[in-house]
């Protein structure tokens, strides 16, 4: 009972998180990744960047 009890928390607190990150490629998004530290991006962040921010052909949501 502990189990499912801890596991509805967890996919709670993970849709909760996951909600208030803006879709990658979205305009919101290259605001918050142009205020984060270059060295906190990953490769995957920073092909995106470049994809949608710094061409700008944002994504729609």
């Amino acid at each position: 009972m502990n189990r499912i009890i801890t596991a509805i928390f967890a996919l709670i607190a993970l849709i909760s998180l996951s909600a208030c990150s803006p879709e990658p490629g979205t305009k919101a998004w290259c605001e918050k990744m142009k205020e984060t530290p270059k060295g906190e991006w990953s490769a995957n962040d920073a092909g995106t960047f470049t994809k949608y921010c710094v061409l700008g052909n944002y994504k729609e949501k």
